[in-house]
């Protein structure tokens, strides 16, 4: 007599790749490129890795016949500006798109203006037609927070909010939507929309950048557009990082790439106007000290100036 297999009759054995499933995704591609745009955040990257892990397995769960409830993807990116937040969103689109949980992964990036009207029968269209626009990819909403405003009674955001999720539940599989913004506001915009926050299942918070990551992030964004410090330069960049950390509103990365943008202009003016005008390749590529060091931040008398707005 056949010994009967203690195993549900129904049941597969076969072997399923799971490297070579991760292979002919080309997630690995988009893994990489977040790597170079964005200098450390450690924990975002692991994150992101971990969600791109999930739907992986999920995708071949469903090859191999095995049923569960689709995951929920709708997430919630908390930290300061300049953080990285947008450019996650938009390689979470392409990894999104490459296993097949959005249609075309592309990304749509609106705030508050872009989805609430200013009048009566206004709002519902606005947001109506930003959802359609995002459908098959990402939406992304910055400074979500500013959606709800319940001092105000005459205020159209509920309705705006309302939509949303309605969108955000019966449209799981064709739309991923993510929220943005300081973290201590969009904690409290979930606690007064609960509705809200039981639709988001990811919650990443993005950390400040440290000072050697700063300088690192401007090394590299000098680089891309054939830019590099001295080494004087990239010393005095350094000192211009400290100082600018400890004034208000300081953005990250975006003061980093705004304080480039005045280095590149200074190196301009001291090659046309202090120049012999006979330049090298390394002469027009080179940011030295003094084009650091003329910045008026380190002539501040008080370091509460906000440098992005006028102090350079």
């Amino acid at each position: 007599m056949n010994k009967k297999s203690s195993e549900p009759s129904d049941f597969d054995n076969s072997r399923v790749d799971l490297d070579a499933e991760f292979s002919a995704s080309n997630i690995q591609e988009v893994l990489d490129k977040l790597d170079h745009e964005l200098i450390g955040l450690k924990p975002v990257k692991n994150r992101i890795r971990e969600t791109a892990a999930l739907l992986l397995v999920d995708r071949v769960r469903k090859k191999s016949g095995l049923t569960a409830s689709a995951p929920s993807l709708h997430m919630s990116f908390t930290g300061n500006p300049g953080t990285g937040k947008t450019t996650v969103a938009l390689r979470m689109a392409e990894i999104l798109h490459r296993l097949g949980y959005v249609r075309e992964g592309h990304l749509v990036s609106v705030t508050r203006d872009d989805l609430v009207g200013q009048y009566i029968g206004h709002t519902a269209p606005k947001t109506k037609e930003v959802l359609k626009k995002a459908m098959g990819g990402v939406l992304f909403i910055d400074e979500a927070y500013y959606l709800y405003k319940p001092e105000n009674e005459r205020d159209y955001g509920a309705e705006s909010i309302e939509i949303l999720l309605q969108v955000m539940e019966n449209n799981r599989d064709d739309l991923v939507v993510i929220l943005a913004g300081y973290k201590d506001r969009m904690d409290k915009f979930f606690h007064s929309n609960p509705g809200i926050r039981s639709r988001i299942a990811h919650h990443i918070d993005f950390p400040d950048y440290q000072p050697s990551e700063l300088l690192a992030i401007a090394k590299l964004m000098l680089a891309d557009q054939d830019y590099r410090f001295s080494q004087e330069g990239e010393t005095a960049f350094g000192e211009y990082i400290q100082l600018r950390m400890k004034m208000e509103h300081f953005s990250n990365a975006r003061s980093v790439r705004n304080a480039l943008d005045r280095a590149r202009l200074r190196q301009a003016n001291r090659l046309f106007y202090k120049s012999n005008k006979n330049l090298s390749r390394s002469d027009l590529m080179t940011i030295e000290a003094e084009d650091i060091l003329e910045s008026r931040i380190f002539n501040e008398s008080s370091l509460d100036s906000d440098s992005d707005k006028g102090t350079n």
